[in-house]
Formats: structure tokens, C-alpha cells, sequence
């Protein structure tokens, strides 16, 4: 029986450390930087939760995870039953444990944030799915049994294996539908897989809750191009779904449109971790190829630009740069994908922006000229815009640029579905619920909202499974089905 511990006594824990790979060790390997709470440390830092009887933590959570309920079973030891409030609602704790940005979230509601640390909720998330899954390797818990859904069970086809796919199927999977995911790649997981490094997401992790899908019912048809392979009003009309929803992400890339950006050497961040996450390249004998830059230059400064950087350096740069155009205090990334970065040996440039890249006589990056920026006034994004300094232009040598500016949506799909409607940038319109004025037709994930993280992901797939259920139901009054969270 866990001591009951007063207010004042759990205020008093600090806030539990989880221990890293050492800087100078983890550059040069791809596994795993931190390295999870032991059952002590996941107890104790457990403890500090205060248990409000108005949990705000639950608030900041885009899928309402019931986040004081599961750490009271942290706390108790029972990890079996953490888990099973966890997955309530959210159906990928372990990828949501390592990559949700918690600080900006549900900790940044925590009382305790007001005057010191919150609880380590995404910590404990991720240890309370890591511990189960190593019981289910060890043996010590039996599986969730594999399930099926009825035959003549409605059909849903999911266009799109990432976060808002996952937990959209997730939840239709539990209402007994027979759900269909179509992803264009060889594998699935969406960004997860092919946009995340190895050392932030494990892809063993990744393939763990996947594959609890697929017990559970879920079909998975890859290397299928919808737009290609079938068109959405083909789903809808001759391959018998009751509905469609389209969760594929916004992987185009955006590039910095200067003279010289096709030169060898210079790649947008999509490919350049697409090479190496998803197909291996930095494996040794890896048939596919990428280029190893010594002195490379990363534009941007998201956590997309932070993976970059970091795996540069794991596959062989002597330095690597961050070039950002405006200041740290205005800099996207997460607070510890920076420090992490800095700690490896990235080097940060501020208030530096790319004029030109510029290539030898056999078309070889070999520099990049640049000018030197000040901040002004805000801009739309309320962060102040960057203006030239007057003759500040200065050349760096490079032999690797990587562009992580920031992506948009693939047009197949509005291209070969025009009644879809769409916004000026091509993003899908859709209701709160990620209804589109297209019968039949959901849509939520970054397709809708642009680039954005995982968890507000899984937010709209669950909300769109929800309104799923209600348009079957509404088709069909005897078909049923319940959603597994609270309707919108």
C-alpha cells in the first residue's frame, strides 16, 4: 500500500531527472537518447501529482487523456491499469510519450508549474507504455486478444497512415467498423516513421502499436496511391466505404526559392530524413544512397530542422550549422530538442538569411551567401519579422544544405477529387468535427490544419472517427456503433 503522502510533502519531491546517453557518445550512434524512468524514479516523480480535483492538465491535452488518474496508478505500481486510462483516449501513448511537446500542453497547466516544475506527465506516459510492452516480451502479461469486425459491418477507408489516421482507425476499430488504411509508402506511420529520427522514435516502438491495430481488425494496403490507385468518389461509389477520411499529412516540401537550390548537395529536410529514417541509409550496405556532407548548413529552426542537424552529424559531418533568420527567443523547436542539439555540437547562426547557394564547375554545393539580419516590428505570426542589415552579405563554406522551412499539402488529392473543398494554401476545409461539405468525405491532421504536432493529430482523428459513427448511424439507424470518446 503507497504511503499517503500531504500536499506540502509531494511539493516538496523534485521534479525526477531521466537519464541520456552521454552528448559525446549519442552523436555518433542512432539509438535512443533518453533512456526512460527506472520503476523508482517513474513512482516517485508519480508522487508530486497533486490529484486537483479540477485537473487543467486534462484540459491542455488535445485528447482529453484522463492524465491524474493513470499517475495515481503510476504511483500505486500498477502499470497495467495506467495503461488501460491512458488508452481510453489516446491510442499511441509510447509515440505520444517521446514526441507530444507535454511543455506547451498538458505540464504547462500543471498547479505546480506556477512555481517550479510540473509533474513529468510525458514522461510517465512513455514509461507506463515501455513498462507494459516489456512485459509483454517477458511474458508476464498476455496480450490484448485479436479481435475482428462483423463481415457485414460498415466499411471506412482511411487515406493516410499517420497520427490522425492511427487514431482514427483506432477508434472505428472499437465501434466493430471494418476499416481500410491505404498509405502511398512501403510502410506505415506517416511522419512517424519517415520524418522522425531513429534516436527521438524508435520505428520498433512505432511498428508495436501499428501492429496492436492490426490485431484488432484493421486492413493495411501499402504502396497505395490514392488519387492513383482509386479516387475518393471510386471509394465512395464502387468500392462500397459509407465514408472516406483523408489523413495525408503535408509532406511537400517548402524551399527557399534562391539561385543555386539545385545543386548536389542540397536537400530538403523530407528527403534528406526520408533517405535515412525510413529507408536505412545510414546503415552500413544500405542500398539507399545520401549524401555525407563534412560542413553543413540546416535553414530553419523547428523540430524538423533540430532532427536534421542531429542526424548530420550521426551520419559523419565534422560541423553542422543552424541558420535561422531570426533570434533564439523566436525559435519553433521544442526547448530540449534545441538543448539536446547544442549539447551534440550544433552550432546556431542567428539572424542570418540565404541569398544564394553556390556550386563548383561540376555543380557541387561549395558555399552559401547570405546577409545578416535585425529584428523589426511583429509580423502576422506575432514574432518580429526580420529585416536585411544594408551590406552585411558574407559567404560560408558548405558541402550539405538542408531546407527545413516548413512544408504544405500534396495536391493529388484535390486534383483528382474537385468537388473537394480546399483553402487558398490547399488545405482541406472541414467543420470542427473534420466534416467537408462532401458527403461521405472527413479530413483532419496536418492536411487541414498545416504542420502541426502529433497529438492535435490524433485530436482530429479522433473527432472525425466520432462524426464518422454519427453519419453512419444517420445512414443507417441499425448499424450502431459508439464512440469511444465524447462526441464533439
Amino acid at each position: 500500500m503507497p504511503t499517503i503522502l500531504t500536499p506540502k510533502e509531494r511539493m516538496a519531491i523534485p521534479r525526477q531527472t531521466m537519464p541520456e546517453q552521454a552528448p559525446e557518445v549519442r552523436r555518433a550512434n542512432f539509438n535512443e537518447v533518453p533512456l526512460g524512468y527506472s520503476d523508482e524514479q517513474a513512482a516517485r516523480e508519480a508522487q508530486r501529482c497533486l490529484q486537483c480535483k479540477t485537473p487543467h492538465c486534462v484540459e491542455g491535452c488535445p485528447v482529453n487523456v484522463r492524465i491524474p488518474e493513470f499517475i495515481a496508478k503510476v504511483a500505486e505500481g500498477d502499470g497495467a491499469a495506467a495503461l488501460e486510462i491512458i488508452m481510453a483516449t489516446n491510442s499511441l501513448p509510447a509515440i505520444c510519450g517521446r514526441v507530444c511537446p507535454q511543455e506547451s500542453q498538458c505540464e504547462i497547466k500543471c498547479v505546480l508549474a506556477k512555481k517550479g516544475d510540473a509533474v513529468a506527465i510525458g514522461r510517465l506516459e512513455r514509461f507506463v507504455a515501455d513498462h507494459v510492452r516489456s512485459q509483454l516480451l517477458r511474458g508476464e502479461t498476455a496480450p490484448l486478444p485479436a479481435t475482428q469486425p462483423r463481415a457485414d459491418a460498415p466499411k471506412v477507408a482511411l487515406i493516410g497512415s499517420g497520427p490522425s489516421g492511427l487514431a482514427c482507425a483506432a477508434d472505428l476499430l472499437l465501434a466493430g467498423y471494418n476499416v481500410t488504411m491505404f498509405e502511398a509508402l512501403h510502410e506505415p506511420g506517416g511522419v512517424l516513421v519517415y520524418g522522425i529520427p531513429e534516436f527521438r522514435l524508435p520505428k520498433d516502438i512505432v511498428k508495436a502499436e501499428i501492429n496492436a491495430l492490426l490485431q484488432r481488425g484493421l486492413e493495411l494496403m501499402t504502396n497505395a496511391v490514392i488519387g492513383r490507385l482509386f479516387t475518393i468518389d471510386e471509394l465512395l461509389q464502387h468500392e462500397g466505404y459509407a465514408a472516406v477520411f483523408v489523413g495525408t499529412g503535408a509532406g511537400t516540401p517548402k524551399f527557399l526559392n534562391i539561385p543555386g537550390e539545385n545543386l548536389n548537395g542540397v536537400y530538403s529536410s523530407n528527403e534528406f530524413l526520408t533517405r535515412v529514417n525510413l529507408m536505412k541509409a545510414y546503415l552500413p550496405g544500405s542500398e539507399t544512397p545520401v549524401f555525407r556532407g563534412k560542413r553543413v548548413a540546416v535553414f530553419g529552426a523547428g523540430n524538423t530542422a533540430m532532427d536534421s542537424a542531429r542526424t548530420a552529424l550521426r551520419i559523419g559531418a565534422q560541423e553542422v550549422h543552424i541558420m535561422y533568420r531570426r533570434s533564439r527567443a523566436e525559435m519553433p523547436a521544442r526547448a530540449e530538442e534545441i538543448h539536446h542539439a547544442e549539447q551534440e555540437g550544433v552550432q546556431m547562426q542567428f539572424l542570418v538569411n540565404p541569398l544564394e547557394f553556390l556550386g563548383d564547375e561540376r555543380g557541387w554545393l561549395k558555399a552559401v551567401r547570405g546577409e545578416r539580419m535585425q529584428l523589426g516590428e511583429p509580423d502576422a505570426s506575432g514574432r518580429r519579422r526580420p529585416v536585411a542589415i544594408p551590406d552585411s552579405q558574407y559567404e560560408t563554406a558548405i558541402d550539405c544544405a538542408i531546407i527545413a522551412i516548413g512544408t504544405e499539402s500534396n495536391p493529388l488529392i484535390r486534383q483528382t477529387t474537385t468537388d473537394l473543398p480546399v483553402n487558398k494554401w490547399g488545405y482541406i476545409v472541414t467543420d470542427e468535427t473534420g466534416r467537408t461539405t462532401k458527403p461521405g468525405v472527413f479530413a483532419g491532421g496536418d492536411i487541414v490544419t498545416g504542420a502541426a504536432t502529433v497529438i492535435e493529430a490524433m485530436g482530429a482523428g479522433k473527432r472525425a472517427a466520432a462524426a464518422i459513427i454519427q453519419h453512419i448511424r444517420a445512414l443507417n439507424p441499425a448499424v450502431g456503433g459508439t464512440p469511444s470518446s465524447p462526441e464533439p
